[in-house]
């Protein structure tokens, strides 16, 4: 998750130097005008220091991947993302940043360096938790006011972005957020009614994803596939506004990954390893009570080859 978290916030801080990041608070700026009508004279320290934190944000999410100080530069990485709330007009990327990040800052153990851990461990299952319930709300969020929203259910929405796009891209003041292929816009984006009922199509696909993909996630037999799918979906809506929707792409991620089940199956192997060695001991203490010698034995074989299939058969009965 940290790995993840950190790439992805790198890339967009990077991002945010050009497209007008650096010169937002240039004297004779719009930006600045507006921080001076909300702030006043407080608006001096904001335009003093914007330039120096992007450096310094942008510097704390490379060392969050990296995995140098985890927890101190996850602290700055949030506070540079919260100092876009004071001048952006939309800022629900920037929410969706603090949440996810505050929930990785809950996690027992961040990591350190860029390898991936695999051994079974619980220490960040709530901070893994309290993550896939926030990708959750946003996947249902979203699906739901795409199904209330007449104009997208029915297509008309894409066809006419797809359409104006087309038409008005070469006049975009910064054309490279925008990354809709060539062929989408040639063969879908003249608004016929082939079209409109491919970007219906398009739409009732987007609004199911979006409800069925996290309870999928929750199934073992499902997730890969799930996964797969909500590549595929990010993807293709990344490709509609890449600057805006990497972030919403990129940290919805973090969740995917199966080690939850890989720490639950720890939980399990490691209560049942106790289990066997207060047995063990037991045996020790008290011989009398084992039945012989060669149980007590066999046992301590069990515990010295490893015994994760074993434990579970000594402690409920082996499976089938």
């Amino acid at each position: 998750m940290r790995i993840v978290i950190g790439t992805v916030l790198t890339l967009r801080f990077a991002l945010s130097f050009g497209q007008g990041g650096w010169d937002r608070f240039t004297p004779d700026s719009l930006s600045t005008h507006l921080a001076k009508q909300r702030f006043g004279k407080r608006a001096r320290l904001l335009i003093r220091f914007h330039r120096p934190a992007l450096f310094i944000r942008s510097f704390a999410a490379v060392v969050l991947a990296v995995g140098f100080l985890p927890r101190l530069s996850l602290v700055l990485v949030l506070a540079g993302a919260a100092m876009e709330l004071l001048y952006l007009k939309s800022p629900n990327a920037v929410l969706f940043t603090l949440l996810t990040g505050t929930c990785l800052l809950l996690a027992g153990d961040l990591g350190h360096g860029l390898h991936i851990e695999h051994h079974p461990s619980t220490t960040n299952t709530w901070a893994q938790c309290l993550l896939v319930l926030v990708t959750a709300d946003i996947y249902g969020n979203s699906a739901w006011q795409k199904l209330r929203s007449t104009q997208f259910r029915t297509g008309l929405y894409l066809a006419q972005w797809i359409h104006v796009y087309a038409q008005i891209r070469d006049r975009l003041p910064h054309r490279r957020q925008y990354g809709v292929p060539g062929f989408v816009r040639h063969h879908t984006g003249n608004l016929t009614d082939r079209d409109i009922r491919f970007w219906r199509l398009a739409s009732a696909t987007a609004i199911a994803a979006e409800f069925a993909l996290p309870p999928a996630l929750l199934i073992p037999q499902t997730m890969p596939y799930t996964v797969a799918a909500g590549i595929a979906m990010h993807v293709a809506f990344t490709c509609l506004k890449p600057r805006q929707l990497i972030t919403f792409s990129g940290l919805t991620s973090a969740p995917t990954s199966p080690s939850s089940e890989r720490e639950d199956q720890g939980m399990r192997w490691s209560t049942d390893g106790a289990r066997l060695r207060s047995v063990l001991a037991g045996l020790r203490h008290h011989p009398a009570q084992a039945r012989s010698a060669s149980l007590r034995g066999g046992l301590e074989r069990r515990l010295r080859r490893g015994f994760r299939a074993d434990a579970e058969g000594f402690g409920h009965g082996k499976p089938s």
